[in-house]
């Protein structure tokens, strides 16, 4: 259960807001491989471990090719997020009472832009719900899972970890939040232990202690 001293909710967005099997992110995943291949010209069959390998050392892909190829945040970030989210996304009325439920303040924290954040809450009819969203321009030069990231988040929410609830489908982005302090919850496909875990959003009301 989630302890009642909790202020604030720090949701992550893609594959936590919505389902992983959706397809969004292997949308988006797509359109970094298509970057890689067009804009960077990598040869086809170094794209796939060097995406990985982007990923894993710096925490996002982006962040390894501003690290190692200077690569322009908002060219890349435009291009990877042109996907047809309006074919996909539809109003998710149990969504929006779960998050009714939560009195606590809400915001978003994701290594997504803004404008990406916007378009998908949007979709989801819950704009309403966020106060904030705490996106990679917010925590830059950082990004979840750097405890930088984490600690630029919370200055810029003014709140203290101790009085915060993560939820994350990444587990590693879980593990820098319960080393600070944060309460933490688990969702969708990836558990990670010593958490309360849920398979969707939508259960999440029922884990705060009345």
């Amino acid at each position: 259960m989630i302890p009642r001293q909790i202020r604030c909710v720090l949701y992550d967005l893609d594959d936590t807001l919505y389902p992983q099997e959706n397809g969004i992110w292997e949308m988006i995943r797509q359109r970094i491989n298509q970057y890689l291949l067009d804009e960077m010209h990598f040869p086809p069959d170094e794209v796939p471990t060097l995406r990985h390998r982007l990923w894993s050392q710096y925490g996002t892909t982006l962040r390894g090719l501003q690290a190692e190829y200077d690569v322009d945040m908002d060219a890349f970030l435009n291009y990877v997020h042109d996907i047809p989210l309006e074919n996909i996304l539809k109003p998710d009325q149990a969504l929006d009472q779960a998050l009714t439920a939560i009195p606590q303040r809400k915001v978003i924290f994701t290594n997504a832009n803004a404008a990406h954040a916007c378009r998908v809450i949007h979709h989801l009819g819950v704009s309403q719900h966020f106060e904030t969203i705490v996106d990679i321009y917010t925590v830059a030069p950082f990004c979840k899972p750097e405890k930088a990231a984490f600690h630029k988040a919370l200055e810029f929410i003014n709140e203290k970890p101790e009085d915060c609830l993560l939820v994350d489908d990444s587990p590693k982005n879980l593990a820098t939040a319960q080393l600070l302090g944060m309460q933490i919850v688990s969702v969708g496909s990836h558990r990670y232990d010593g958490c309360p875990h849920i398979d969707t959003i939508h259960q999440l009301p029922p884990l705060f202690t009345l």
